[in-house]
């Protein structure tokens, strides 16, 4: 994962904005986004930390997460940014919901009677 695709998703980018600042385990990162399984916050954690946006550090069986601020330096301003505008905080929401409920099925053609 690169730089750009470990901020892609709003989901990541939000688990960046709760590791931003301080170190948080894995299910504290789980317990603050709410709507989403422990397997799947688990899964972003690892993928951040395999791409190096997130130092990851163990103590017996929990997981411990911080951002990886050298790594993400090129983009640090445009995240840190978006994390205090109110508009793209009600983007990041939107666009969390919209991921929540997957995609939206398609509509059907319509068949022409005669």
């Amino acid at each position: 994962m690169d730089l750009l695709s470990g901020v892609a998703s709003p989901r990541k980018r939000e688990i960046l904005r709760l590791l931003w600042d301080r170190e948080r385990s894995a299910g504290d990162v789980h317990r603050a986004l709410g709507d989403v399984t422990f397997g799947a916050v688990s899964q972003h954690l690892k993928g951040l930390a395999d791409s190096g946006l997130v130092n990851r550090r163990g103590h017996g069986r929990h997981r411990y997460y911080v951002a990886n601020r050298r790594a993400l330096e090129p983009l640090a301003a445009y995240l840190e940014a978006t994390w205090s505008s109110a508009l793209a905080r009600l983007a990041l929401c939107a666009e969390l919901e919209d991921a929540r409920r997957g995609p939206r099925p398609r509509a059907r053609a319509r068949k022409e009677h005669k």
